[in-house]
């Protein structure tokens, strides 16, 4: 649906007569029910309002937009209002806001609000196209130039055929709210600049958006994929094709281009056959990838289960014992959900998508039972990594060893042949092989974690806090709330309370650092600081990614100090996180003084704060 479909003269208002933000609101929600495009102003007000106390809709340039899915709209809509005199929208711009979209969306409306948000605040970005909705005297004149710019903006995303080189890219991380779009944003705007056609298909969390057609694939020059989790690649059969992981593409896009569209670059073949250039690329990615696919799987149980455990541990830590005297029959049910189940299914899972990544569909069963009996005995989250591997590897070895069976009997393969020996095969290796001297391993761990002195503790939060800040989502961060997830899983909370202090702080270090340092920052990281407070809080360490990509060689050890110390402080003090996400969310169920931990957080993104200061240098804005 176009923005002029939902725009129209009716609930357009060229002169405003508010000089303050609510006054402005209520001009417009009575501009759209004029129009009868909502039938209860009091409730729409409400809804709006409760969206700005979120976090204000003003971005900038002197334009808002606000907006909401509210029970009171009857119809999709768009109100347009301009105001001369400018209008101080949001307290934290400098400049008044001239040019205010609403967007007015039922409940059920499938995100089009969003879709049509992400539409306008693009194009808004033009300055040209602000300066003419300014200037322009009637509502025909302005609704003439949306639809056009937004036919511009259509003309510049899809792919043209008729000059150029053509490249499709698909992006995507383990957890697929981040990385994901960054990438394909890095990819887009760098293959702009290099005249370059590009067309990104994104794979995040809420499933696939812009999908790659047919026709897409057979028209392409070349495909990139930027992902940490396993992506199908037979549908790329006989196309260039390079692979990197999601940090690559926010980072080196132009590379990545470059070697798409380069000479020498290698094919790749369906069959499982490639060039040499590219088995070696598959190689180097392989282990990671493999890695990410089971843990993007397995992290809806882990948050889910744990932020569960957690809530029931705020009735008493043995509060879902029956018999001892805080016994709580909810949280009984909170600890049997949480833990007994939703954990419970936690490794068996991150085993059995680990060796569906590898040996795709008949990897999944040999590697969930793997992944069960490791649950079950001693051997654990190591146990089950172990059995994920092992039962994918196993089950490529026997479609290697079945390979010449005749096409008859090809359907008896994935009903019996795979899953009989696939199972027993990593089964006897788990029960008779395994099991023990990992059990052994992790017993030692245990012992060893307990026994830490406090140096070593803080030693040991350093590191961790350290390694959150080093690639912020990368290999190296992921390794480090593994850990943490597998100390959880093994009854350890300390060590997973200082990956989430050293997760927090970068976001919340350059937040901070954008409002006391203004001058270090442009306009739009001063804008991004804004929502980095979020970001940090939420314990999403990527917002940290687009300031560390512009200057890394300030940002990143800036980012690694603070960080570090945070979890070391929180070592120090002895806190425990029963929950292994929720940022700020479940500080309140952390065992230890929950205070201690918000100053372990706080000084660390102080320093982060300070040494950013003190290394960037002014910029001109």
């Amino acid at each position: 649906m176009k923005i002029t479909d939902l725009l129209s003269k009716d609930t357009m208002s060229l002169s405003l007569h508010a000089t303050t933000k609510e006054p402005v609101i209520d001009e417009l929600i009575d501009a759209l029910y004029g129009a009868n495009k909502i039938n209860d102003k009091v409730q729409f007000r409400k809804d709006i309002l409760a969206r700005e106390a979120h976090t204000s809709t003003g971005i900038g340039d002197g334009v808002a937009i606000p907006h909401a899915k509210s029970e009171a709209v009857k119809t999709p809509a768009i109100a347009f209002g301009r105001s001369k005199q400018g209008v101080d929208y949001d307290a934290l711009d400098q400049k008044d806001s001239h040019l205010f979209f609403m967007i007015a969306a039922p409940v059920g409306a499938n995100n089009e609000h969003l879709d049509t948000l992400a539409r306008l605040s693009s194009m808004l970005m033009d300055k040209s196209f602000r300066e003419q909705l300014l200037s322009l005297d009637s509502k025909e004149e302005i609704l003439k130039l949306i639809d056009q710019k937004e036919k511009e903006r259509e003309s510049e995303e899809a792919p043209a055929h008729a000059t150029g080189k053509r490249v499709l890219a698909v992006t995507a991380c383990p957890t697929g709210i981040a990385h994901t779009y960054m990438a394909a944003d890095a990819l887009k705007a760098k293959a702009k600049e290099m005249n370059v056609d590009i067309k990104v298909e994104t794979r995040g969390s809420g499933g696939a958006k812009n999908v790659l057609t047919d026709k897409d694939i057979e028209e392409a020059d070349a495909i990139i994929i930027a992902a940490d989790t396993n992506i199908d690649r037979e549908r790329f059969n006989g196309k260039v094709l390079i692979e990197a992981g999601v940090t690559d593409g926010i980072r080196r896009p132009e590379e990545l281009i470059n070697q798409a569209l380069a000479d020498n670059a290698p094919v790749f073949k369906g069959s499982g056959k490639s060039t040499s250039s590219q088995s070696k690329s598959n190689q180097k990615n392989a282990f990671y990838r493999h890695l990410m696919n089971g843990v993007s799987h397995m992290l809806p149980f882990v948050v889910g289960g744990g932020i569960l455990i957690a809530l029931g541990f705020a009735f008493g830590i043995e509060s879902h014992v029956e018999g001892n005297e805080s016994y709580n029959r909810f949280a009984e049910a909170l600890n049997t959900i949480g833990g007994g189940n939703a954990f419970g299914l936690m490794i068996p899972v991150l085993a059995g998508f680990i060796a569906m990544s590898i040996a795709d569909r008949p990897g999944l069963a040999p590697g969930m039972v793997g992944g069960f009996m490791a649950a079950q005995g001693t051997s654990g989250f190591l146990g089950g990594l172990i059995a994920g591997f092992l039962a994918g590897y196993l089950v490529v070895f026997l479609k290697h060893l079945f390979k010449n069976l005749p096409q008859s009997l090809d359907g008896i393969k994935t009903i019996l042949i795979y899953p009989v020996l696939g199972i027993f095969s990593v089964g006897m290796l788990m029960f008779f092989v395994i099991e023990t001297p990992v059990g052994i391993f992790n017993t030692a761990l245990g012992d060893w974690l307990q026994n830490l002195g406090t140096g070593n503790a803080v030693i040991l939060g350093l590191i961790l806090g350290g390694m959150m800040a080093v690639d912020m989502g990368g290999p190296i961060n992921k390794a480090a709330y593994t850990f943490g997830i597998a100390m959880i899983a093994e009854g350890f909370l300390t060590p997973h309370a200082a990956i989430m202090a050293g997760g927090m702080v970068p976001p919340l270090g350059i937040a901070l650092a954008t409002f006391v340092f203004r001058n270090r920052f442009t306009r739009e990281e001063k804008d991004a600081g804004i929502s980095n407070i979020i970001m940090g809080a939420s314990f999403i360490t990527e917002g940290a990614i687009p300031f560390a990509a512009a200057d890394p060689g300030r940002v990143i050890p800036s980012l690694i100090v603070g960080s570090s110390v945070a979890g070391g402080l929180s070592m120090l003090f002895n806190i425990g996180l029963p929950a292994p996400h929720g940022g700020i969310f479940v500080i309140p169920l952390v065992e230890g003084n929950a205070l201690l931990y918000l100053l372990a957080i706080a000084i660390g993104s102080v320093i982060t704060a300070i040494m950013l200061g003190l290394l960037k240098k002014p910029v001109q804005d």
